[in-house]
């Protein structure tokens, strides 16, 4: 698969959140080529910043511009560097890479929690040819901002909070089983902590409803070279990087 490594510009940033941001990036070579599912690994062209590049999914493209989403959470030195980032600053870009979702179905279950939601998000926006649902997940009503990013690209948006301020109360596998139960889905599409992720294919596998998961790990290279991001497969080791980041839900354990 063709990745590109290009020097980006920065169209411009929002908050989401007080720690989420959304930020536009002009890079024709990767926006005319990623597929939902795949990654990029981003670093400052400031000559003075010596971190490693670091990994986003990719939250959405405009082909037409140029231009793809990244949804990222401030958490560490890289994420307040690129907070800082303002319209027309250069940032490196190296993509995409990794495997996508597959999208073959035609009705689907979309369902992640906290920013495992931005590829989801391109998901939901680059499948036409399926009715698209979603399940969001938060703790408060005051983090379902996500609702306004699947507005105009789901058929149906389902909410739990933790606290019960806003949709169903709990934990965001309450209300699956019923839905999976009457909602007549062929595919369930799951993104976001490791716990999360595993309660719900625990749910949705008995089932028999194919499932598909987006695996978050550190990543010291992105290319499959350092090893840094393996986990256990059926029989194997896999690098969620090369072999991912999307996988089946059966064909890795310890995740």
């Amino acid at each position: 698969m063709t990745k590109f490594l290009e020097d980006g510009r920065v169209v411009g940033q929002r908050s989401l959140s007080h720690d989420i941001r959304i930020m536009e990036i002009w890079s024709p070579q990767v926006a005319a080529s990623a597929e939902p599912g795949q990654f990029v690994t981003v670093k400052s062209n400031d000559l003075s910043v010596p971190l490693l590049r670091r990994p986003f999914g990719v939250s959405g493209v405009n082909r037409d511009k140029g231009t793809f989403l990244l949804i990222y959470r401030i958490v560490g030195e890289a994420t307040q560097l690129l907070d800082q980032l303002r319209k027309g600053d250069s940032i490196s870009v190296m993509g995409p890479l990794g495997r996508g979702f597959d999208r073959s179905h035609h009705k689907v279950l979309l369902v992640g929690g906290g920013v495992g939601l931005a590829p989801l998000r391109f998901l939901a926006e680059d499948y036409p040819q399926a009715d698209v649902d979603v399940l969001i997940g938060a703790r408060t009503a005051e983090e379902l901002f996500w609702t306004d990013l699947f507005r105009d690209k789901t058929v149906h948006q389902f909410e739990t909070t933790e606290d019960g301020s806003r949709g169903t109360k709990g934990l965001i596998t309450a209300p699956l089983g019923q839905l999976l139960d009457e909602g007549g889905y062929d595919c369930v599409y799951v993104c976001g902590p490791s716990p999360m992720m595993r309660a719900v294919t625990k749910v949705v596998e008995p089932r028999g409803i194919p499932c598909q998961i987006s695996l978050e790990k550190y990543m010291g290279c992105g290319l499959g070279a350092c090893l840094s991001c393996t986990c256990s497969g059926i029989g194997k080791r896999v690098k969620v990087c090369k072999d991912g980041p999307v996988f089946w839900s059966r064909e890795v354990s310890e995740w």
